[in-house]
């Protein structure tokens, strides 16, 4: 399969993809991208270190910056720390070519994704649980990354891994509200 064919397949699959799948599939990038950083640093492979580690910041912010903190109650307010933390260690790994922040951070990821899939594939094929499900609508839309709020907009500071004093862009929203995946 062509490079070109590949990234056309990608594409429709996330523009076809529940909201759920989305959410699993940000997690599952973010870990991959980790797991990257990981492998780069014990290859010594800088650049590609501070690229994989880069943008599994950059999904984490957004999954942090998308959360519901008016609806999601206790469940988004753990999130958030979650993420914090994830986001205030990983300058680390870049900073120090430290393996463990990143370790930490897919170790405190991998769970967040498994109950993300399995979300993503219950229910009525939309990603979200049958009324009645165990887990029930509610603590999905809990946790369910939606626009952002004026919450978040006041969490969107710069976090330490900006230099030269100039803020770090957010990455930007997609027509569909989305962060891109990209391959």
């Amino acid at each position: 399969m062509s490079a070109e064919k590949f990234q056309q397949y990608q594409n429709q699959k996330i523009m076809t993809a529940s909201p759920a799948m989305l959410v699993f599939m940000l997690y599952e990038k973010a870990i991959g991208c980790l797991k990257e950083a990981i492998v780069s640093i014990e290859a010594g492979k800088i650049e590609t270190r501070w690229k994989a580690n880069k943008r599994a910041m950059e999904i984490v912010e957004h999954l942090q910056m998308t959360l519901n903190t008016e609806q999601g109650g206790e469940v988004a307010a753990n999130l958030d720390a979650i993420y914090g933390y994830v986001l205030r260690e990983l300058p680390r790994v870049d900073l120090k070519n430290d393996p463990a922040p990143a370790r930490e951070a897919v170790r405190l990821l991998e769970p967040l994704c498994e109950s993300w899939r399995q979300i993503a594939h219950q229910g009525d094929g939309t990603g979200m649980p049958a009324v009645g499900a165990a887990e029930g609508p509610r603590s999905v839309k809990a946790a369910r990354p939606a626009p952002p709020t004026r919450a978040a907009e006041r969490r969107a500071q710069p976090h330490e891994a900006q230099r030269n004093g100039k803020e770090r862009a957010v990455a930007p929203a997609t027509p569909h509200g989305r962060l891109t995946i990209t391959a």
